[in-house]
């Protein structure tokens, strides 16, 4: 669907029956509520039949009520605000036996993930980040920790890793001003998009960088200037992100980079392990330090 959903319905207004208008009008004013309904309770809800719900996605262009549900779902991910995401999580999670909810919805983001992630994208990051003369990584808001999870271990690995701060779009930019086509930018966003990474994003493809994004949806704004596009599902509308499907990819990630590496970093890894020993940077196992004293 290329036109806005709500709008599309909007212009067919004048074609529905009366039924359809029903569901039209509830759609348009309750879209939050409609996008998690089943076709039988939609139409329970406005007062006609399943198969009137049915008919009537079908008549704005779906290939049946799931795909209509499936397009309430990517509008509303960037639509709703924070209050809206708490109604919503309260009337489709509750208060009864939240964490057994909560963890099998993220477990079942995490199956969808691995269904729905390109392969090929997924290698082409891999040797788009290997090959690298410099690694700029940026994510703000909720996104901002698995940036800075990424960074942490790439900075490990590659002498040129910068993670980009975003307090202001003018210091983004003075970040990120040298990028070349030998670097790559991996941006990671979910609803509501970051503007600055996006904007990021585009000043990076008009400078001939490599661009990887992680985001939800080949609908996101960073799937448009993607050289490669790593989905990870985080579509449950609560007033908080679910990053556990994204910070999976994000470990995928940094595994696969580290095998394709692995005799450098097993050279890095000893040297650290050295320093972080002789300057004691862990704590030491107690019973060892124990049988040191003795």
């Amino acid at each position: 669907m290329e036109k806005d959903l709500l709008e599309l319905i909007e212009l067919n207004m004048g074609s529905f029956s009366k039924g359809q208008k029903l569901i039209a009008n509830y759609i348009l004013n309750h879209y939050d509520k409609a996008a998690f309904m089943t076709a039988a309770k939609l139409g329970a809800t406005v007062g006609v039949s399943e198969s009137t719900v049915v008919r009537f996605a079908t008549e704005i262009g779906f290939d049946g009520y799931p795909k209509l549900q499936k397009a309430l779902h990517e509008m509303i991910r960037n639509r709703l605000t924070s209050v809206q995401r708490i109604q919503v999580t309260d009337e489709q999670i509750g208060q009864d036996d939240v964490l057994d909810k909560v963890l099998n919805l993220d477990i079942e983001k995490i199956r969808k993930t691995l269904e729905e992630t390109s392969r090929k994208d997924f290698e082409r990051a891999v040797d788009s980040i290997v090959n690298a003369e410099t690694i700029y990584i940026i994510g703000t808001r909720s996104a901002a920790p698995l940036a800075s999870f990424m960074w942490f271990y790439f900075n490990q690995m590659f002498k040129h890793v910068r993670l980009v701060q975003t307090t202001s779009v003018s210091e983004m930019f003075e970040q990120i001003m040298r990028i070349e086509p030998q670097d790559v930018l991996i941006g990671i966003s979910f609803p509501r998009y970051s503007n600055n990474t996006v904007k990021a994003f585009r000043y990076a493809k008009d400078c001939g960088g490599t661009v990887v994004a992680i985001t939800d949806s080949p609908k996101s704004p960073l799937a448009k200037k993607a050289d490669s596009l790593l989905l990870a599902r985080s579509d449950m509308v609560s007033f908080i992100d679910s990053l556990v499907a994204p910070l999976s990819l994000v470990n995928a990630l940094v595994v696969a980079v580290g095998l394709k590496k692995r005799e450098e970093i097993s050279t890095t890894y000893q040297k650290l392990e050295y320093i972080w020993d002789e300057y004691q940077v862990y704590a030491k196992n107690r019973e060892k330090m124990e049988n040191k004293d003795i």
